[in-house]
Protein backbone atom coordinates (compact mmCIF):
# COMPACT_ATOMS: atom_id res chain seq x y z
CA UNK A 1 0.00 0.00 0.00
CA UNK A 2 2.76 2.33 0.88
CA UNK A 3 4.44 1.73 -2.83
CA UNK A 4 0.73 2.76 -4.36
CA UNK A 5 0.35 5.59 -2.23
CA UNK A 6 3.99 6.68 -3.00
CA UNK A 7 3.26 5.88 -6.99
CA UNK A 8 0.24 7.73 -7.16
CA UNK A 9 0.98 11.10 -5.34
CA UNK A 10 4.37 10.88 -7.71
CA UNK A 11 1.63 10.65 -10.75
CA UNK A 12 -0.55 13.74 -8.91
CA UNK A 13 3.17 15.37 -9.02
CA UNK A 14 3.71 14.87 -12.37
CA UNK A 15 0.43 16.03 -13.56
CA UNK A 16 0.16 19.09 -11.36
CA UNK A 17 4.03 19.89 -13.23
CA UNK A 18 2.41 19.71 -16.89
CA UNK A 19 -0.60 21.58 -16.26
CA UNK A 20 1.44 24.71 -15.08
CA UNK A 21 0.64 24.44 -11.28
CA UNK A 22 3.89 25.20 -9.76
CA UNK A 23 6.52 25.51 -13.46
CA UNK A 24 7.05 29.25 -13.85
CA UNK A 25 8.03 28.43 -16.95
CA UNK A 26 4.33 27.35 -17.92
CA UNK A 27 2.65 30.31 -16.21
CA UNK A 28 4.70 32.34 -18.30
CA UNK A 29 3.46 30.60 -21.62
CA UNK A 30 0.17 30.70 -20.58
CA UNK A 31 0.40 34.51 -20.19
CA UNK A 32 2.11 34.58 -23.67
CA UNK A 33 -0.79 32.55 -25.02
CA UNK A 34 -3.39 34.78 -23.57
CA UNK A 35 -1.41 37.86 -24.71
CA UNK A 36 -1.39 36.10 -28.98
CA UNK A 37 -4.98 35.24 -28.20
CA UNK A 38 -5.93 38.93 -27.30
CA UNK A 39 -3.67 40.44 -30.28
CA UNK A 40 -5.36 37.73 -32.86
CA UNK A 41 -8.59 39.04 -31.39
CA UNK A 42 -7.95 42.94 -31.92
CA UNK A 43 -6.46 41.86 -35.76
CA UNK A 44 -9.97 39.71 -36.73
CA UNK A 45 -11.49 42.96 -35.40
CA UNK A 46 -9.47 45.84 -37.36
CA UNK A 47 -10.20 43.34 -40.41
CA UNK A 48 -13.93 44.12 -39.94
CA UNK A 49 -13.75 47.87 -39.55
CA UNK A 50 -14.09 50.46 -42.27
CA UNK A 51 -11.25 52.73 -42.57
CA UNK A 52 -12.07 55.52 -44.37
CA UNK A 53 -9.72 57.95 -45.85
CA UNK A 54 -10.35 61.80 -45.05
CA UNK A 55 -12.41 63.30 -42.29
CA UNK A 56 -16.06 62.03 -40.88
CA UNK A 57 -17.94 65.37 -42.42
CA UNK A 58 -16.40 64.49 -45.66
CA UNK A 59 -18.60 61.72 -45.50
CA UNK A 60 -21.25 62.92 -44.96
CA UNK A 61 -21.56 61.06 -41.04
CA UNK A 62 -24.96 61.77 -39.24
CA UNK A 63 -25.29 64.36 -37.13
CA UNK A 64 -25.19 63.59 -32.91
CA UNK A 65 -23.50 60.21 -34.09
CA UNK A 66 -19.87 58.64 -33.28
CA UNK A 67 -17.26 61.60 -31.84
CA UNK A 68 -20.16 64.05 -32.11
CA UNK A 69 -22.46 61.98 -29.74
CA UNK A 70 -19.94 62.08 -27.13
CA UNK A 71 -20.04 64.37 -24.25
CA UNK A 72 -16.96 66.88 -23.20
CA UNK A 73 -14.68 64.05 -20.85
CA UNK A 74 -17.26 61.65 -21.09
CA UNK A 75 -17.32 57.96 -21.92
CA UNK A 76 -18.99 56.84 -25.45
CA UNK A 77 -20.85 54.65 -23.30
CA UNK A 78 -24.54 55.17 -26.23
CA UNK A 79 -24.26 52.81 -28.63
CA UNK A 80 -24.67 55.99 -31.74
CA UNK A 81 -21.09 57.21 -30.27
CA UNK A 82 -19.52 54.25 -31.51
CA UNK A 83 -20.53 54.36 -34.19
CA UNK A 84 -17.01 55.98 -35.86
CA UNK A 85 -13.81 57.75 -34.80
CA UNK A 86 -12.06 60.04 -36.68
CA UNK A 87 -8.40 60.52 -36.27
CA UNK A 88 -6.91 63.85 -37.48
CA UNK A 89 -3.65 65.04 -37.59
CA UNK A 90 -3.80 68.61 -36.11
CA UNK A 91 -2.32 70.88 -33.69
CA UNK A 92 -3.85 71.76 -30.11
CA UNK A 93 -2.39 74.58 -27.37
CA UNK A 94 1.40 73.92 -27.72
CA UNK A 95 1.19 70.36 -29.09
CA UNK A 96 1.87 70.62 -33.27
CA UNK A 97 1.69 67.60 -34.30
CA UNK A 98 -1.08 65.52 -32.12
CA UNK A 99 -4.05 63.92 -32.80
CA UNK A 100 -7.74 65.24 -32.45
CA UNK A 101 -10.87 63.34 -32.83
CA UNK A 102 -14.05 64.52 -34.76
CA UNK A 103 -15.09 66.84 -32.56
CA UNK A 104 -11.41 68.62 -31.84
CA UNK A 105 -10.77 66.73 -29.01
CA UNK A 106 -7.07 66.28 -28.17
CA UNK A 107 -6.18 61.91 -27.66
CA UNK A 108 -3.49 60.58 -25.81
CA UNK A 109 -1.35 57.67 -24.83
CA UNK A 110 -0.58 56.40 -21.35
CA UNK A 111 3.14 55.08 -20.36
CA UNK A 112 1.96 52.24 -18.47
CA UNK A 113 0.38 50.85 -21.35
CA UNK A 114 2.14 49.14 -23.72
CA UNK A 115 2.37 49.09 -27.55
CA UNK A 116 4.06 45.78 -28.44
CA UNK A 117 2.26 43.54 -28.11
CA UNK A 118 -0.58 46.68 -27.77
CA UNK A 119 -2.41 46.63 -23.89
CA UNK A 120 -4.36 48.99 -22.09
CA UNK A 121 -4.03 48.97 -18.04
CA UNK A 122 -5.88 51.87 -17.89
CA UNK A 123 -9.72 50.59 -16.61
CA UNK A 124 -11.58 51.11 -13.63
CA UNK A 125 -11.97 54.53 -12.72
CA UNK A 126 -9.02 54.88 -14.94
CA UNK A 127 -11.03 54.95 -17.97
CA UNK A 128 -13.20 57.66 -16.67
CA UNK A 129 -10.64 60.32 -16.12
CA UNK A 130 -9.24 59.20 -19.16
CA UNK A 131 -12.22 57.59 -21.30
CA UNK A 132 -10.66 55.00 -23.96
CA UNK A 133 -11.31 55.88 -27.74
CA UNK A 134 -13.65 52.91 -28.70
CA UNK A 135 -15.25 51.93 -31.77
CA UNK A 136 -18.17 49.16 -32.30
CA UNK A 137 -17.69 45.88 -34.29
CA UNK A 138 -18.14 46.90 -38.01
CA UNK A 139 -17.77 50.68 -37.32
CA UNK A 140 -15.86 53.32 -38.80
CA UNK A 141 -12.40 54.88 -38.83
CA UNK A 142 -12.18 58.36 -40.59
CA UNK A 143 -8.13 58.90 -40.97
CA UNK A 144 -7.17 62.04 -41.20
CA UNK A 145 -3.65 62.78 -41.99
CA UNK A 146 -2.76 59.56 -40.23
CA UNK A 147 -1.30 56.41 -42.20
CA UNK A 148 -3.57 53.68 -42.09
CA UNK A 149 -0.41 51.36 -41.09
CA UNK A 150 -0.52 53.50 -37.90
CA UNK A 151 -3.98 52.46 -36.70
CA UNK A 152 -5.03 49.08 -35.00
CA UNK A 153 -7.83 48.45 -32.62
CA UNK A 154 -7.72 46.38 -29.46
CA UNK A 155 -9.93 43.97 -26.88
CA UNK A 156 -10.11 45.78 -23.61
CA UNK A 157 -10.88 43.72 -20.82
CA UNK A 158 -14.67 44.87 -20.54
CA UNK A 159 -15.00 43.21 -23.98
CA UNK A 160 -14.85 47.08 -25.90
CA UNK A 161 -12.52 47.47 -29.07
CA UNK A 162 -10.03 50.35 -28.75
CA UNK A 163 -8.57 52.25 -31.27
CA UNK A 164 -4.29 52.01 -31.15
CA UNK A 165 -2.24 54.78 -33.03
CA UNK A 166 1.48 52.91 -33.55
CA UNK A 167 0.30 50.43 -31.38
CA UNK A 168 -0.27 52.55 -28.33
CA UNK A 169 -4.42 52.57 -27.01
CA UNK A 170 -5.71 56.17 -27.42
CA UNK A 171 -7.86 58.20 -24.91
CA UNK A 172 -9.40 61.18 -24.24
CA UNK A 173 -9.67 63.27 -21.21
CA UNK A 174 -12.00 64.28 -18.74
CA UNK A 175 -10.69 67.66 -17.83
CA UNK A 176 -10.90 68.65 -21.69
CA UNK A 177 -13.87 70.28 -21.69
CA UNK A 178 -13.74 72.42 -25.14
CA UNK A 179 -11.90 71.13 -28.84
CA UNK A 180 -8.53 72.27 -28.73
CA UNK A 181 -7.45 71.74 -24.98
CA UNK A 182 -4.32 69.94 -23.18
CA UNK A 183 -5.19 69.42 -19.97
CA UNK A 184 -4.14 65.98 -19.91
CA UNK A 185 -0.64 67.10 -21.58
CA UNK A 186 1.89 65.38 -18.77
CA UNK A 187 -0.36 64.37 -16.05
CA UNK A 188 1.35 62.15 -13.62
CA UNK A 189 4.08 62.14 -15.72
CA UNK A 190 3.06 59.66 -17.79
CA UNK A 191 -0.04 61.19 -19.99
CA UNK A 192 0.79 62.44 -23.22
CA UNK A 193 -0.45 63.94 -25.98
CA UNK A 194 -0.44 60.92 -29.20
CA UNK A 195 1.33 62.05 -32.82
CA UNK A 196 0.17 60.52 -35.89
CA UNK A 197 2.81 57.98 -35.31
CA UNK A 198 1.98 56.76 -32.34
CA UNK A 199 4.63 58.82 -30.24
CA UNK A 200 4.75 61.76 -27.19
CA UNK A 201 3.56 65.04 -29.00
CA UNK A 202 5.46 67.84 -27.39
CA UNK A 203 8.94 66.63 -26.98
CA UNK A 204 11.05 67.11 -29.87
CA UNK A 205 13.48 65.40 -30.91
CA UNK A 206 16.86 66.65 -30.92
CA UNK A 207 16.33 69.59 -28.74
CA UNK A 208 15.80 72.91 -30.33
CA UNK A 209 13.05 73.35 -32.67
CA UNK A 210 14.10 76.62 -33.80
CA UNK A 211 13.02 78.80 -30.86
CA UNK A 212 16.73 79.14 -29.59
CA UNK A 213 17.09 78.21 -26.06
CA UNK A 214 13.67 78.57 -25.29
CA UNK A 215 12.10 75.80 -27.98
CA UNK A 216 14.42 73.12 -25.18
CA UNK A 217 12.73 71.62 -22.79
CA UNK A 218 14.02 73.14 -19.52
CA UNK A 219 15.33 70.65 -16.77
CA UNK A 220 14.93 72.86 -14.35
CA UNK A 221 13.15 76.03 -12.73
CA UNK A 222 13.86 78.31 -9.87
CA UNK A 223 9.93 79.88 -8.37
CA UNK A 224 10.30 83.19 -6.45
CA UNK A 225 8.32 84.67 -4.02
CA UNK A 226 7.85 87.73 -5.15
CA UNK A 227 7.75 89.12 -8.32
CA UNK A 228 9.92 90.12 -10.94
CA UNK A 229 12.70 87.31 -9.78
CA UNK A 230 13.06 89.33 -6.67
CA UNK A 231 15.31 86.91 -3.95
CA UNK A 232 12.88 87.48 -0.94
CA UNK A 233 12.85 83.67 -0.97
CA UNK A 234 13.25 81.19 -3.44
CA UNK A 235 13.12 77.63 -4.48
CA UNK A 236 14.65 75.49 -7.08
CA UNK A 237 13.10 72.65 -9.11
CA UNK A 238 14.38 69.43 -11.41
CA UNK A 239 13.11 66.99 -13.28
CA UNK A 240 12.21 65.31 -15.44
CA UNK A 241 8.52 64.66 -15.49
CA UNK A 242 6.46 65.30 -12.56
CA UNK A 243 7.99 67.53 -9.59
CA UNK A 244 6.19 68.69 -6.54
CA UNK A 245 6.89 72.38 -4.76
CA UNK A 246 8.44 71.45 -1.55
CA UNK A 247 6.63 75.36 -0.65
CA UNK A 248 3.44 75.51 -2.33
CA UNK A 249 1.30 78.37 -3.65
CA UNK A 250 3.57 81.48 -3.02
CA UNK A 251 5.87 81.71 -6.25
CA UNK A 252 5.22 84.99 -8.38
CA UNK A 253 7.96 84.81 -10.63
CA UNK A 254 10.11 81.94 -12.06
CA UNK A 255 13.23 81.37 -13.90
CA UNK A 256 13.82 78.66 -16.42
CA UNK A 257 16.13 77.75 -19.18
CA UNK A 258 13.36 76.45 -22.08
CA UNK A 259 9.63 75.44 -21.83
CA UNK A 260 8.16 73.53 -18.93
CA UNK A 261 4.54 73.25 -17.68
CA UNK A 262 3.26 74.69 -14.50
CA UNK A 263 0.37 72.98 -12.58
CA UNK A 264 -2.01 74.69 -10.13
CA UNK A 265 -2.42 71.22 -8.05
CA UNK A 266 0.24 68.66 -7.03
CA UNK A 267 1.38 65.75 -8.46
CA UNK A 268 0.70 67.49 -11.92
CA UNK A 269 -3.19 68.00 -11.50
CA UNK A 270 -5.80 70.70 -11.84
CA UNK A 271 -5.14 73.67 -14.03
CA UNK A 272 -2.27 74.42 -16.49
CA UNK A 273 0.05 76.30 -18.44
CA UNK A 274 2.98 75.70 -20.85
CA UNK A 275 5.41 78.69 -20.31
CA UNK A 276 8.90 79.08 -22.22
CA UNK A 277 11.39 80.53 -20.71
CA UNK A 278 11.21 82.93 -17.54
CA UNK A 279 7.91 85.12 -16.18
CA UNK A 280 8.75 87.96 -14.49
CA UNK A 281 4.98 87.62 -12.62
CA UNK A 282 2.80 84.88 -12.72
CA UNK A 283 -0.35 86.70 -12.02
CA UNK A 284 -0.37 87.88 -15.78
CA UNK A 285 -0.95 83.96 -16.44
CA UNK A 286 -3.51 83.52 -13.98
CA UNK A 287 -0.72 81.46 -11.73
CA UNK A 288 0.10 84.07 -8.88
CA UNK A 289 0.52 82.05 -5.38
CA UNK A 290 -1.12 79.49 -7.34
CA UNK A 291 1.73 76.97 -8.89
CA UNK A 292 1.63 73.42 -6.98
CA UNK A 293 3.74 71.22 -9.53
CA UNK A 294 5.98 71.55 -12.34
CA UNK A 295 6.36 68.78 -15.10
CA UNK A 296 9.59 69.05 -17.00
CA UNK A 297 10.24 67.15 -20.35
Amino acid sequence: MGLIATATAAGAALLLTACGGNGDGSASAAADAAKDTAAGAGRSAARQLDFLSGTAKKHHAAPRTGDWANGPGKPAARPVAKKWVQLSASAAGDLDPVVVNGAGFTLYRFDKDSANPSTSRCNGACASTWPPVVVAPGGKIFIDGVKKSAVGVIKRDDGALQVTIGGWPVYRFSKDLRPGDTNGQGVQGTWFGVTPDGQKAGRPAGGDTGGGQQGKPATSATLFDDVGFADNGAQGLAGPGCRNVARDDVASSLQAAGSLKIWSGPDCTGRSKVIKGDVADLGTLGFDDDVSSVFFG
